[in-house]
């Protein structure tokens, strides 16, 4: 794993996520079924990553192997330096609330909670208090454009605004990375292009990683490396 001397003479971890010959392999049928043969890959601090691939290719299982979602059958994964792999689920979950945020094809937001109670729901978790939470969400609501919806729920709300509401809440705790599972998939062209160039000046503006599932190859043309998994492996490019 890449690292670096600080001034205090301590090693600082470069990358926020990074796994070696991870391998998952599902069993139907009786069968054995893999899907990931040996992924090796490295996450700089804030780096722009598409990882794009055929439908069944693997890309959200990778995605969720990254995130501390789910189990792999052989090799590690990493975030911060912290091998999430030997964790426990509490630990495990703690990882993932600290230094990770999650946006999917669909929002997933709360129907019966206004925008604002979604986004300070990581911090709530946290165990901050509502006092401090609600301006910290409404803050990132602000930076995503909707500062005079924040009392909306999301019935209210377009697709778009609810897309934007869930980049919120996944950017709310200022994770060190970002993983999102075509998180333009639901939207018209227009909405998806403007919510992707959100994603991209926000991770610009707070140095957040950001990983990106998509088989939009437009949209994955616009980040740093575009990585294909093919077979089980990625390939660059």
């Amino acid at each position: 794993m890449n690292s670096r001397e600080t001034g205090s003479g301590k090693r600082e971890t470069e990358n926020v996520i990074s796994c070696r010959d991870l391998r998952k392999t599902f069993t139907q049928g009786g069968l054995n079924v893999p899907v990931l043969n040996g992924i090796n890959l490295d996450v700089a601090r804030g780096e722009r990553i598409a990882i794009v691939g055929a439908s069944g290719s693997g890309k959200s299982t990778l995605l969720h192997l990254l995130g501390g979602l789910d189990n792999a059958t052989g090799g590690s994964v990493a975030i911060l330096g912290q091998d999430v792999q030997a964790m426990n689920e509490q630990a495990r979950g703690e990882i993932r609330n600290r230094s990770l945020g999650f946006v999917y094809q669909f929002h997933h937001l709360l129907p019966e909670f206004t925008a604002l109670e979604n986004v300070a729901m990581p911090l709530l978790i946290r165990g901050m208090k509502h006092a401090e939470a609600n301006p910290l969400a409404a803050h990132m609501l602000g930076l995503v454009g909707l500062a005079q919806r924040i009392a909306h729920q999301p019935a209210e709300l377009s697709g778009g605004e609810r897309q934007r509401v869930a980049v919120a809440r996944a950017l709310v705790t200022e994770p060190a990375c970002v993983l999102a599972d075509e998180p333009t998939g639901n939207l018209d062209r227009a909405s998806a292009q403007a919510l992707f160039d959100l994603m991209r000046e926000l991770n610009a503006r707070l140095n957040t990683s950001l990983i990106v599932v998509t088989h939009d190859a437009d949209l994955a043309s616009k980040m740093q490396r575009q990585l294909r998994l093919v077979d089980g492996v990625l390939q660059e490019g």
